[in-house]
């Protein structure tokens, strides 16, 4: 008997993977709880990238950048993530601090305030560490964090963030506050030497200096500062959180723009979980960034929606109704009727190189459908004159990412290592075609 991984492998490797993927139960088999079989996955068929909403097909590059790209596009924004505005008249940075010796003497340390107008709340905190002895300017790994970015190490110099938090006491955030305890508590999440080692730099912004994540009805963070008059919430097609976030990390690309020692030509955005969302997002939109990493973004980032697999549209939906606009709600248990998945997602960052990684327990986020929106978007890639997939069939686990579009999978949960830095840094001296440090 052929299984559904089997079929789904000989599919990749003779059909275009945008027609239609079967399993072998109907959609009706998972609605009684979230689905982790992959026999119980239903029927579905992808919207194809290259074909045009009149129904005609892009047969060249130029059709892609002046036709199709533009429509993904339109429709990820109005049905998915949301307008956002552009960079803001009158931003301006504040270098607020520069160490030299930071890390024994192994880095530099900087930390800039990005003051956008009419933001009540307080600037956006970007912190840099880069490599002490490099030649400047140096490549850059920008991301967002979870917790402030005194989290990511433990210095009594990074500014400890205000802002609201989500409590955790053993991280040191109590009544939604950071205290001195949390210092340094995302400090594995982020292997500063490491990543300075290898000559990057590395940079990052509290995801609450741009939107707090929690459902305030808007009324916090960055989007109060663009409503218009009378406005009080994001209209239905108007940006959500995620969109936000986005619009923030491209903020920290405008400020590397003007530091001589960053080479901003070769910026990677990478996020984690819903900031690897983000970081799928910041990309499409911002042709800017020259590489994307997303790490365990499952639902609403790499992976397919149409899937249902692990956490499903409604669900993430319900638990965060802020994070998409509110158009997006209508597609709740209605995935066939989303004009785009995210294998579009993905072919919006073509021809820049995308890495996509998931952890093998991380069934929440969908490693296989995180590993078929890479292959569905490889049309894109391949008509732009990339490698595109570097793999036509699902990787084992650690094998090395290949391809413009890689993808990797590991052993363990939902968590970002030293392993998958590794993984991240190899890639981008690849594509940037810079020298591997050790």
């Amino acid at each position: 008997m052929l299984t559904l991984n089997t079929f789904l492998r000989l599919v990749s490797i003779t059909a275009p993977p945008v027609l239609l993927w079967v399993a072998l139960a109907p959609v009706s088999a998972q609605k009684s709880q979230f689905n982790y079989d992959e026999s119980r996955v239903p029927v579905y068929r992808l919207p194809d990238p290259l074909l045009a909403a009149d129904g005609t097909r892009i047969a060249t590059a130029a059709d892609w950048w002046a036709r199709r790209r533009p429509e993904i596009v339109k429709s990820f924004e109005e049905q998915v993530y949301g307008r956002a505005p552009g960079r803001p008249e009158r931003m301006t940075f504040q270098v607020r601090s520069v160490d030299r010796q930071a890390l024994d003497g192994q880095a530099i340390r900087k930390q800039v305030a990005i003051h956008i107008p009419g933001k009540k709340d307080g600037p956006l905190e970007l912190l840099i560490y880069l490599p002490g002895k490099a030649s400047k300017p140096v490549p850059v790994f920008l991301g967002l964090n979870f917790g402030g970015n005194h989290s990511i190490q433990d210095d009594p110099e990074i500014l400890l963030s205000k802002q609201w938090m989500r409590s955790n006491k053993g991280r040191g955030v109590v009544n939604n506050r950071a205290t001195e305890a949390s210092r340094g508590t995302a400090a594995s999440r982020w292997p500063v030497r490491q990543i300075v080692d290898r000559g990057f730099a590395v940079a990052t912004i509290y995801c609450g200096d741009i939107d707090p994540d929690f459902h305030d009805e808007f009324q916090n963070g960055v989007h109060p500062a663009f409503y218009r008059s009378g406005q009080t919430r994001p209209a239905a097609g108007e940006w959500g959180t995620i969109a936000a976030w986005a619009w923030g990390l491209s903020r920290g690309l405008d400020y590397f723009e003007s530091d001589p020692d960053i080479d901003h030509q070769h910026t990677a955005v990478m996020g984690h979980s819903r900031l690897g969302k983000t970081a799928l997002w910041a990309g499409a939109i911002d042709q800017r960034f020259a590489l994307v990493v997303s790490n365990n973004s499952g639902c609403g980032g790499a992976a397919l929606s149409r899937r249902r697999f692990g956490e499903t549209v409604k669900r993430i939906n319900t638990s965060f109704p802020h994070w998409f606009n509110a158009n997006f709600k209508k597609y709740n248990d209605q995935e066939d009727q989303l004009p785009v998945d995210q294998h579009e997602l993905v072919a919006l960052i073509a021809p820049r190189p995308v890495l996509i990684c998931s952890a093998r327990q991380d069934r929440w986020a969908d490693p296989r459908g995180e590993y078929l929106s890479g292959l569905a978007a490889d049309s894109v890639y391949r008509l732009l004159g990339t490698d595109g997939v570097g793999a036509r069939s699902m990787p084992a686990v650690n094998q090395a990412p290949r391809g413009t579009i890689g993808y990797r999978i590991r052993p363990g949960k939902h968590d970002v290592t030293a392993a998958d830095w590794d993984a991240y840094l190899d890639f981008a001296h690849r594509h940037f075609g810079t020298q591997k440090q050790k």
